[in-house]
């Protein structure tokens, strides 16, 4: 049986190409089954105010830095979405005399346009929100060297090289509205997938690369970082893959509400607790990844029904 068209993007596949009774499955978890989907290997978290949360998504940077030394650099791979964690990061470092010499970071990704990674000139530029809002705060004889902050925009494969000579700790990272992490979307509908998504397996096999935004991060990204003014975004970007983050010892994703919805909260933390990894969610195929975490403000968790506004 051929899977229905997106209601959405018809030339894309997403979650509105799932079986309908997986839908309707994630639609009906209330705030307290939705907290009890955890397993061994996914655990949920909740967060009563919007400033614990925000404090316990940086202290994984923390956390993740005081782990490092000489003989074991280690870091941490953090997003831009959320970015409200990043100026407590630095603040904690500072407060603290932290110092950052063998720690590293890793972005998740960066804006491409014609072809080429955007330069911290660039409105949107995700290594400029990380430097603006977080490392640039921290006091210079703490500040981690240059050389250990690592972004997805240059030499792709050396980015890729990192995650093996350096223990990445944790990923962070926000879920989108495509269900991504990181710029993870679902592919074209066209070519070999014009009748269904890659398998879970082809696109575990994917590693950092450039590629095409779906129409609804296209819209998400304008919405939650440029005002709505969908013109100022690219539609291409580098992104960290799934081959790096299966090298991560842990994968972390913050949901405040900010971007995305109470249904969408809920599908991604269904299908990896009862093991339904689709390509079409990407965040779906972290059901294989043994150590998963999902951290909600709970406020935001809310319940998906008919409201009008």
């Amino acid at each position: 049986m051929s899977r229905p068209l997106s209601k959405v993007a018809p030339e894309w596949w997403d979650y509105t190409t799932l079986d309908p009774e997986i839908l309707a499955d994630a639609a009906k978890l209330t705030e307290k089954s939705l907290f009890k989907l955890s397993r061994p290997g996914f655990t949920v978290h909740y967060y009563d105010t919007i400033e614990e949360f925000y404090a316990a998504e940086a202290l994984e940077y923390v956390q993740a830095w005081q782990k490092a030394t000489a003989d074991n650099p280690v870091g941490i791979c953090g997003p831009i979405g959320p970015t409200e964690q990043l100026p407590i990061v630095a603040r904690i470092v500072n407060a603290l005399g932290i110092s950052l010499k063998h720690a590293h970071f890793w972005g998740m990704d960066e804006w491409v346009e014609d072809g080429v990674p955007v330069g911290m000139d660039h409105p949107l530029s995700f290594a400029k929100a990380d430097f603006e809002l977080c490392f640039n705060r921290i006091d210079k004889k703490l500040r981690m060297p240059k050389e250990n902050i690592h972004f997805p925009s240059g030499d792709l494969k050396a980015y890729t090289q990192t995650y093996s000579d350096i223990v990445c700790d944790t990923m962070q990272g926000g879920q989108g509205d495509t269900k991504h992490w990181a710029f993870n979307d679902p592919v074209r509908r066209k070519g070999k997938y014009k009748d269904a998504p890659p398998t879970p397996e082809e696109y575990r096999k994917l590693s950092a690369r450039v590629t095409e935004l779906h129409p609804i991060t296209i819209l998400q990204n304008a919405r939650t970082s440029g005002g709505g003014y969908v013109a100022n975004v690219p539609k291409s970007a580098a992104t960290v893959g799934p081959v790096e983050t299966w090298k991560a010892n842990k994968v972390s994703i913050w949901q405040a509400g900010t971007h995305d919805n109470p249904f969408g909260m809920r599908l991604s933390a269904w299908m990896i607790a009862k093991k339904i990894p689709d390509s079409a969610v990407p965040m779906s195929l972290l059901a294989d990844h043994p150590n998963v975490h999902f951290h909600y403000y709970r406020p935001a968790i809310k319940t998906v029904g008919a409201e009008m506004h």
